[in-house]
Order: structure tokens, then C-alpha cells, then sequence
């Protein structure tokens, strides 16, 4: 058992090791162009990468937003079950997501897509209705890439293939992020 442990903590590792300094920077720029242009911010993903979603809107909305001039706008859109259940009944599961979209967005905002294979079709599209609208995507993903990668305005590929650990780096990019904000404030003037 130990030895397993130490292959997977090693692992792991080794996943967030791929991801640099030169990978996250831009993507903390183009999240605070959105917070300079008072533009939505919107997490979106499926399963773990769901739950990812919604703890990033948390700590960019509340945790950081704390502690700047005013808040993000920010929004999961993993969050209303009532919604997401009505378009997946009424429609199609894959519509989950761009269907809040088409309410909510404007060309300036950004979705930022998490996902380990890249190939969810809700997400994959989101992110080809947000293109042709305007709208700027990121992409977190994991070494498969998928058509979240082709389609991304800004890309992040996890260097692993394996969903746990994929989804664990997701949140410490994710963490960073937020801590960028909250830890140096004046990074938005």
C-alpha cells in the first residue's frame, strides 16, 4: 500500500509540475482585464470539474472580491440544478450550459471551461457558441486536450491523463488564481 502511495503522490507531482508560471500568468491577466471592464466570469464543467467550478466562483466572488475596490462578477454555472435539469429535460444535456450562456453573456466576458478530457459536449459547446459570440475561453484540460483545446482563446493542458489528479491540479490552478487576487489586490488597478 505505502508503495502505491508514494507512486501516486509522486505522480501527482509530476502533474503539477508541468503546469508553469508562464502557462497561469495570462490567465490571471485576462481575469483581471474582465474585473477592469466590470465583465461576467463564468465556471463551467462537469463531475469533479463541476465542483472545481463552483469553489472557484466561490473564493473569486467572495474570498478575493473581499478584498478589492468592488466584486467580481462572477457565476458557476454548475450551480442551479433547477435550470440545469429544466434544459436537460427540455432540450438536450449537452445544451446545459450554453443555454444559461445565451442569457447571461456578453461579447467581453469570459467562460472558463474545466474539464479533463476536453471532449464534453456541453462544454465543447459552450465554448463554440461563446466564440462566434464574442465571449473569451479558457480551458483547463487534462494531456488528452480534446476539442476544448482547439477551441480555447487560452489553454492550460494538465500534463496527466488520470481524473484525480488532472481534477487536483485543476484546483490548485484554480486556487492560485483566486489567491492571486487575494493576496496582491493591487495587481487590478
Amino acid at each position: 500500500m505505502k508503495d502505491w502511495i508514494a507512486s501516486y503522490i509522486t505522480a501527482q507531482q509530476k502533474a503539477l509540475a508541468g503546469v508553469t508560471p508562464d502557462m497561469l500568468a495570462p490567465l490571471i491577466g485576462t481575469l483581471r482585464d474582465a474585473y477592469r471592464a466590470d465583465a461576467q466570469v463564468f465556471a463551467i464543467g462537469n463531475g469533479g470539474s463541476a465542483a472545481n467550478a463552483s469553489h472557484f466562483a466561490v473564493d473569486l466572488g467572495k474570498g478575493a472580491s473581499d478584498v478589492l475596490p468592488r466584486r467580481f462578477r462572477v457565476l458557476s454555472l454548475t450551480d442551479n440544478v433547477g435550470w440545469i435539469t429544466a434544459i436537460g429535460n427540455d432540450y438536450c444535456y449537452e445544451d446545459i450550459f450554453v443555454r444559461q450562456l445565451m442569457n447571461y453573456a456578453r461579447p467581453g466576458d469570459v467562460v472558463f471551461g474545466i474539464s479533463v478530457s476536453g471532449n464534453s459536449p456541453n462544454l465543447v459547446r459552450a465554448f463554440d457558441w461563446a466564440k462566434a459570440t464574442g465571449v473569451k475561453t479558457i480551458a483547463l484540460v487534462g494531456q488528452k486536450r480534446g476539442k476544448m483545446a482547439d477551441l480555447a482563446d487560452q489553454l492550460v493542458v494538465i500534463p496527466d491523463g488520470h481524473y484525480g489528479r488532472v481534477e487536483d491540479v485543476q484546483m490548485n490552478i484554480l486556487h492560485l488564481i483566486c489567491y492571486a487576487f487575494w493576496e496582491h489586490p493591487e495587481w487590478v488597478d
